[in-house]
């Protein structure tokens, strides 16, 4: 089967948004104007089609990420479509993720980011920048990801692009390039003047789909040359040639500033930034240019790199079909008809069906039996795919999400995806004898899918507990258990998932000897337990010399101590930022075994740590307030209230903004209280932040509560 399209026309790019900026409609127009859907389906009717679950098609917002792929061919061959029609061979290929902006999902938009080559941020043109638009935005920058902006939902009262454009300077990047002025202002926004050519457009037709080219109108000429002025400054600052003709007066040629465009937004030098109204359908079409345009292809990012699993030796992969196939799996979703997909991104090498693959986490052969393109929840098989596509396949045994699928013959591993850790955490119970069963499988098949959902067991109750990122996280998944796998639950008071961790550094002996009429036990070791930075979690140092304890043994005192920690020593709660060193002990030719290691190393643990200090950490939440003008003293006051920490005020429209770090334990049922408060004109959002000690009273009681 030959490759359709040349990997230099695909574009990987996903929407990032924070919730409600209109990234869902974005999405939709985008379907409709490249004719892979027929009608628009619209969020607040329910319509999506790429938000295709039922929850959210209920609550209006995007829960999963979902993949689709498009194809465009770019305005400037011609406005009409029949012009473009003839010129099908120069037709780019854009795969689409389409990611939640709500921050209880952070997992869907951290996996898709790692596999995106480029993405779309999208603004609310009233709101501008948002908490969670930040907390994407600094995701994007961690993979380096190279972005356009575009502001959106320009014709609502109160829209102003360039308040939008400075928050985005002032919270984000000072490196943005205005590509486009509106056309009239909120309900009379009426198009985009496009600031390179120089050129108003206006979209005529039922749904916008006529792009109209004109002349700028006289009345707002002279701000468009403005506005020109400096984005042309800010392109030809890139690069030198460019620079010295800008400088000696000379005209530069649209194509020259559009490449030097390119190459600085690849490297993350620039960001461009487009505007329109989705919902009016304003805009979509320049925004399908600037992202063919402007985002990279597979070609223009370096080559993946990677870890030979034998040599330990760094290898890569080019983006080319003649390399060695390599792809990463980046998403494991329960499909009711199909079973289990898989979606993953092929970064090097070609894949026919009915293939084997290497799983380089697993160890495990995978064979590829049928693989998927995605339209959102509708699929079209496809008998192979190339470097750079983005597909999915069914009935993976043993592939997780991040893990590495190879030729067996030219193993990788890639850097695997690093998840946060859950916050808050419920008790769950079968209603029936009957979903007692379904319970588990079904917690197990959704805990495969979201590596952010753990679930685990509390041995003193036997009850099942399940933890993720917020309150909304936990009842999705409840409500999914329900809908998806018939699975009838009562559900407990979401509770705050505590750590325990450590001040000082001591040490302490464990030892295990038992002396029966047969072979008896015989397990010692000297442990040393010392404070780490948080968020390094648990580390098992090995000191041991001339073996004093034999290698076979070291891995059931790391075992040991593993189990004690999760186990904790306060409270129950797992022991987090702590260095254990195992250096010294002896052992019994006969006697030992792995289990009187094992037993010995966990005593050690729970007496180190109870005399280094032991203490507990509560996860601390960054909270945002928006209420009008005359509820702020409450509001302040309330959160002071809850242990919070004002860290500033500022002023959004004609609202105001608290900004505060609050312990999550304080932040049940905050959304009620606030209503109440602001006469139910305020809203918040809140994200995890940091984890941090619990005072000491607070910290009592909690200790006190557990034991009862």
């Amino acid at each position: 089967m030959p490759r359709l399209y040349p990997i230099e026309r695909y574009r990987n790019i996903g929407f990032i948004a924070h919730i409600d900026a209109g990234k869902t409609t974005v999405t939709e127009r985008v379907l409709f104007y490249t004719g892979i859907s027929h009608k628009i389906g619209e969020v607040h009717e329910g319509q999506a089609i790429m938000d295709w679950m039922e929850q959210e098609r209920e609550r209006g917002i995007t829960i999963t990420a979902a993949a689709t792929t498009c194809f465009w061919v770019p305005t400037h061959l011609g406005l009409d479509e029949a012009t473009r029609a003839q010129r099908k061979e120069e037709e780019f290929r854009i795969n689409i993720i389409d990611t939640p902006g709500h921050i209880d999902f952070t997992v869907e938009v951290q996996r898709s980011l790692r596999v995106l080559d480029g993405a779309v941020v999208i603004f609310d043109g009233v709101a501008g920048v948002e908490p969670q638009s930040e907390t994407v935005w600094h995701q994007a920058d961690r993979f380096r990801v190279p972005r356009l902006c575009f502001i959106n939902k320009l014709d609502r009262v109160g829209a102003d692009f360039e308040k939008a454009l400075e928050s985005i300077k002032k919270r984000l990047t000072k490196n943005v390039v205005l590509l486009q002025i509106p056309y009239g202002r909120e309900q009379n926004f009426k198009g985009v003047i496009d600031l390179l050519r120089m050129k108003l457009y206006t979209f005529e037709g039922d749904h916008g789909e006529k792009l109209v080219e004109s002349e700028i109108p006289q009345d707002i000429l002279e701000e468009a040359k403005k506005w020109r002025e400096e984005a042309i400054e800010k392109i030809v600052s890139e690069d030198e040639e460019l620079m010295e003709k800008y400088l000696e007066g000379q005209e530069i040629a649209i194509e020259d500033l559009k490449k030097v465009l390119r190459k600085a937004t690849i490297e993350y030098k620039l960001v461009p930034v487009l505007l329109g109204s989705a919902l009016k359908n304003k805009g979509i079409q320049l925004l399908l240019d600037a992202i063919c345009d402007y985002l990279p292809s597979p070609v223009d990012l370096p080559p993946v790199e990677g870890v030979n699993p034998k040599t330990g030796e760094k290898e890569i992969r080019k983006p080319s079909d003649d390399e060695p196939f390599c792809a990463l799996a980046f998403k494991i979703a329960s499909d009711p008809y199909v079973g289990t997909l898989t979606y993953f991104r092929v970064y090097s090498g070609r894949l026919p069906k009915g293939s084997y693959v290497l799983n380089t986490n697993s160890g495990e052969k995978e064979r590829i039996g049928r693989i998927l393109r995605m339209h959102a929840n509708h699929r079209e098989e496809v008998d192979e795919v190339f470097a750079g596509d983005i597909a999915a396949t069914v009935g993976l045994k043993s592939t997780l999400t991040g893990h590495t699928l190879c030729d067996e013959n030219h193993p990788i591993r890639l850097e695997e995806i690093k998840f946060p850790e859950p916050v808050i955490s419920v008790r769950i119970e079968p209603k029936t004898k009957a979903d007692q069963e379904k319970l588990s499988l079904s917690l197990q098949r959704l805990a495969q899918e979201d590596p952010t959902f753990r679930t685990g067991f509390d041995l003193e109750t036997g009850e099942t507990i399940i933890s993720g990122m917020g309150e909304l996280h936990l009842e999705i998944i409840v409500d999914r258990l329900k809908r998806e796998f018939g699975v009838e639950a009562n559900v407990g008071k979401p509770q705050v998932a505590y750590k325990e961790t450590i001040l000082k550094e001591a040490t302490a002996e464990g030892k295990y000897i038992r002396q029966t009429g047969g072979r008896g036990q015989y397990g010692h070791v000297w442990l040393r337990v010392k404070p780490l930075e948080r968020g390094e979690g648990l580390k098992f140092v090995d000191e041991i010399k001339g073996g004093i304890i034999p290698k076979e043994f070291i891995p059931a005192v790391e075992k040991g101590v593993k189990e004690a920690a999760n186990k904790g020593i306060l409270a129950g709660y797992p022991v987090v930022d702590v260095e254990v060193t195992l250096y010294d002990g002896s052992f019994h030719e006969v006697d030992s075994s792995e289990l009187a290691f094992k037993i010995a190393a966990s005593a050690a643990f729970q007496e180190a740590c109870k005399k280094a200090k032991p203490i507990l950490l509560e996860p601390i939440m960054k909270v945002e307030v928006v209420a009008p003008e005359e509820f702020m003293g409450d509001v302040i006051g309330d959160l002071s209230s809850k242990r919070g920490k004002i860290l500033e005020t500022s002023e959004r429209s004609n609202m105001k903004v608290i900004d505060a770090l609050v312990p999550l334990a304080e932040m049940f049922g905050y959304a009620t209280k606030l209503r109440s408060i602001t006469q139910g004109r305020g809203s918040f959002t809140m994200e995890f932040d940091h984890y941090a000690p619990v005072p000491d009273n607070i910290a009592q009681e909690i200790i006190e509560g557990k034991r009862k």
